[in-house]
């Protein structure tokens, strides 16, 4: 269908998916199950025309709209009930200058997909790991991954932003923020989160050569947690920033802690930098090889395979490692943990000239730069009767470790945080305020924890 039938007003252009519509029940779902809404109608735009007129659309109407990519939003700010849908995914064209060393990149891409054209041009995005996240909230939000210590995140490698945002009563535009225009949108945009301030339908990235990398694994028996866990915490911050590693320990139903990593440099090299969490317990499985760097972005990509359809999960800085207590509290939870299907994972990120922790906590939206690491708890599940004990679980595991972490990670947003605007914005709160008010005061673009215009405007919009 290319548009609807409303005589009067915009018109709606784009793939229209209504109730009813034999696609409508796929193209309504989110990457979390756990979230099931049914919105008035859905918007799958292919050009940026489609979505200024989907947002003139709502606002003609009173309708209240959503902005989605890749539906990764794990507490469904992304989706909503009656309202409308605007979906970027089917704007997904990828263009590499080489020489120049930029991308444009639409902002419908998942990572796999930015990953395999940018690897045809042989250069690469510092990004996350999952395949299917879509790089606009990846972005929007700062962007966590393997290269993180050595290139930065996601938004500190992004140059410009292409954005439709609200403008005047009822109406909608396209503007481009850079370094010399609508900067502070550009700021906003580098760790502020997705869908406060429009719906960004371009990124310009800087992009780095690359050819092959050194990758590891290392697995251990869940008993070895008191030697591994605080081994990895000193010696990830401690090693070169060519070297972004990982962690997770698994409930003690399944029994395993495995670290992984990436190397911008050979496997010999890398044998000798993991020399001392090999010396940590006793490890039951290693694997240190070089491969091309498109095959390490699947390596790590098979992790986030074959999950749970749905979780709750709650994230977390570590400013310094965990103390005896802090490593007690991990394994006592991960012990009763609710099912096998729950984990703690965590990423260097600071530490030995870090690109990260190089970077000013007001630079950028993104204000978690001093931390050494960060933590995801997951709890996952199938069946609806498993929610409220796999819920309550996350919740006191994040209540008993706040004495030894802070803050959370925009891209891992969670209802239960009180207090979410210091927890994910912390000194740059403040500001990003006065960036909403500037480019969104009539709040169009809202949900549950969206930065909001003032106070009053916050508290009545609170709970839609």
């Amino acid at each position: 269908m290319a548009q609807n039938r409303e005589k009067t007003g915009t018109k709606l252009t784009g793939r229209i998916v209504l109730p009813g519509n034999p696609t409508y029940n796929t193209a309504r779902l989110e990457f979390n199950r756990r979230f099931s809404k049914f919105p008035r109608v859905i918007v799958f735009c292919g050009r940026t025309q489609d979505v200024i007129n989907a947002v003139k659309w709502a606002r003609e109407r009173g309708v209240r709209l959503r902005a989605r990519s890749g539906r990764h939003s794990y507490e469904g700010f992304s989706t909503i009930n009656g309202g409308i849908i605007i979906d970027v995914s089917e704007m997904n064209k990828v263009t590499v200058n080489r020489k120049k060393l930029v991308a444009h990149v639409q902002t419908g891409n998942p990572l796999a997909r930015v990953y395999r054209k940018l690897w045809n041009k042989r250069v690469a995005l510092p990004a996350g790991t999952a395949p299917d996240v879509g790089v606009a909230g990846l972005t929007l939000g700062g962007g966590i991954g393997l290269f993180s210590r050595k290139f930065g995140l996601t938004c500190d490698n992004l140059k410009e932003v292409k954005m439709v945002v609200a403008s005047g009563r009822h109406g909608a535009k396209t503007i481009v923020a850079n370094k010399k225009k609508h900067s502070d949108l550009l700021w906003a945009s580098q760790g502020g989160g997705g869908g406060n301030f429009g719906i960004a339908t371009k990124y310009t990235f800087r992009v780095r050569p690359i050819s092959k990398v050194a990758i590891y694994s290392i697995t251990w028996k869940f008993r070895d947690l008191e030697k591994v866990l605080p081994a990895w915490q000193r010696w990830s911050p401690s090693v070169t920033n060519r070297l972004t590693s990982t962690i997770e320990v698994a409930a003690k139903q399944v029994g395993t802690i495995v670290s992984t990593g990436q190397l911008l440099g050979s496997a010999t090299e890398l044998r000798r930098l993991i020399r001392p969490l090999l010396q940590a317990g006793s490890p039951v499985k290693v694997m240190v090889r070089t491969v091309p760097f498109i095959e390490a972005t699947k390596f790590f990509a098979e992790a986030d395979l074959n999950l749970e359809p749905k979780f709750k999960i709650t994230g977390a800085y570590g400013y310094k490692p965990l103390p005896r207590e802090g490593v007690r509290i991990i394994r006592n939870f991960l012990s009763r943990a609710p099912n096998k299907h729950a984990s703690v994972w965590s990423q260097s990120l600071g530490g030995a000239g870090s690109a990260v922790s190089r970077v000013s906590p007001t630079a950028t939206a993104y204000p978690h730069r001093k931390a050494e690491t960060i933590y995801e708890l997951s709890a996952r599940w199938r069946d609806d009767c498993e929610q409220q004990r796999n819920i309550r679980w996350v919740k006191r595991f994040r209540r008993a470790l706040r004495p030894f972490v802070i803050g959370d990670y925009v891209n891992f947003p969670d209802l239960q945080i009180k207090n979410w605007p210091k927890a994910y914005y912390g000194v740059n709160f403040a500001r990003l305020k006065q960036v909403k008010r500037k480019y969104d005061p009539h709040n169009v673009f809202r949900f549950a924890q969206s930065i909001p215009v003032g106070k009053r405007v916050s508290k009545r919009f609170a709970s839609k």
